[in-house]
């Protein structure tokens, strides 16, 4: 099975060079997605809004791809503040219930925008049937 990419049609895929995700053969890639609404290009102010866009987005790149939430195995968070944690991590318990990846939270100073107030990135595994 050839390598395919995934992409959003973001404008900061073209820019920076990268695709929203790659799947080669039973594995599913999706780079750090922040929590813009990619049909309006808008942002919402708030974590949880905006760790709720990053979900539909990376749950629409592996969908387009043949996989599943079900699917992911590995998650990195990137937030920039902690004391958003409690919310961030509201979502996340939400989104993947008995899911359960793999998961790494990482608190940074800052993300490319000063608005992005979080970004997820994924790793999927293509369940066999």
């Amino acid at each position: 099975m050839p390598r395919r990419l995934i992409s959003t049609g973001s404008p900061f895929e073209k820019t920076a060079g990268y695709s929203r995700a790659v799947i080669d053969g039973d594995f599913a890639f999706v780079a750090g997605t922040t929590g813009y609404d990619y049909t309006t290009m808008v942002i919402p102010a708030d974590v949880t809004s905006q760790a709720r866009n990053c979900f539909r987005n990376i749950e629409a790149a592996l969908k387009e791809g043949g996989f599943a939430m079900a699917d992911i195995v590995r998650a990195t968070y990137y937030i920039t503040d902690l004391a958003d944690a409690d919310a961030f991590f509201a979502v996340c318990g939400e989104t993947f219930g008995e899911i359960r990846p793999a998961t790494t939270l990482l608190v940074v100073a800052g993300l490319y925008k000063p608005e992005m107030k979080v970004e997820i990135e994924v790793t999927a595994k293509r369940r066999s049937t």
